[in-house]
């Protein structure tokens, strides 16, 4: 039975991570129908800001998080407005292989500039650990890492719903022509969104080091745990970011604890293709774009 608690509780820390990874890619797709497949890249790209500053400037990563939030904020306004702008319009395809290269040429330039080498962000209590059952353990580290990714995803969730620029978000990502005509620039939109979804990432990156390795390497499978809690918990919704992140945590968890071998891998895109049959907008998503809109 302690197993199982252990696994479970794992499982619940793991996926408070899991949805701040996926948080931004889940916005940037739901309102602009754009499949970032640079996500990853921009988490180890975080971890790496953390990991610098960690290093060389003596910044506790909790605390390293809120320098690349706004550096990676910077990093994905730009970029969006300045090259992803340009071919919004165009087939998601199109899209999908600009942000592909993207992907491609961030993770060469963490290779030349930090090397493959693993590396990771130490702390003197992340692996420290609080015996809360009989045999049952919380370590410290995955216990803040968590409240981080369920406190910003909340925030962001606030923000959507509760501020005029969220209102803006979500009212483009609804529908991008009534946007427009209701006075919304939709390009400044855009804008804030790309770049929520790099800081969010660059907040998960440092986490994410704090936990565990990490090298350039990680960038494509980051990319593909952020693609799979997406469609899990629904587009462009901060909640599904959550619960989605929560689902994939509690089912690698499980499958790592009771199955051989790397079949938690098996059994999380086997419930991926169960949810994708029976709700294909998300556990908890809805249809949220209606039209292309021309910036």
């Amino acid at each position: 039975m302690s197993q199982f608690l252990q696994a479970t509780l794992y499982g619940v820390l793991q996926g408070g991570l899991f949805a701040l990874i996926a948080v931004g890619f889940s916005l940037v797709w739901g309102v602009m129908n754009v499949i970032n497949i640079a996500q990853g890249a921009f988490v180890v790209l975080g971890a790496y800001l953390g990991w610098g500053l960690a290093t060389y400037a003596g910044i506790d990563p909790f605390l390293g998080m809120l320098v690349a939030a706004p550096v990676m904020f910077a990093l994905g306004y730009a970029l969006q407005r300045f090259l992803i702008n340009l071919v919004v319009n165009a087939p998601v395809f199109i899209t999908l292989l600009l942000t592909f290269g993207l992907d491609l040429m961030l993770t060469q330039a963490m290779n030349i500039a930090f090397t493959a080498n693993y590396r990771a962000i130490p702390t003197s209590y992340a692996s420290r650990g609080v015996e809360v059952l009989p045999d049952v353990f919380l370590p410290l580290g995955r216990f803040l890492t968590f409240g981080v990714g369920v406190g910003v995803t909340l925030l962001l969730a606030w923000v959507m719903s509760r501020t005029r620029t969220g209102l803006s978000i979500s009212a483009t990502g609804m529908d991008r022509g009534a946007a427009r005509l209701m006075g919304i620039n939709a390009r400044h939109v855009y804008g804030l969104v790309f770049g929520l979804g790099a800081a969010t990432a660059g907040m998960a990156g440092a986490m994410y080091g704090t936990v565990g390795t990490f090298s350039p390497a990680d960038a494509a499978h980051l990319t593909l745990i952020s693609f799979v809690i997406a469609v899990l918990g629904g587009l462009g919704n901060p909640y599904g970011a959550l619960i989605g992140g929560l689902v994939l945590g509690l089912i690698e968890a499980w499958g790592g604890q009771y199955l051989p071998g790397s079949w938690e891998n098996a059994l999380a895109f086997g419930v991926f293709v169960v949810v994708l049959l029976l709700r294909p907008q998300g556990l908890v998503g809805r249809s949220y774009y209606a039209a292309r809109l021309e910036v």
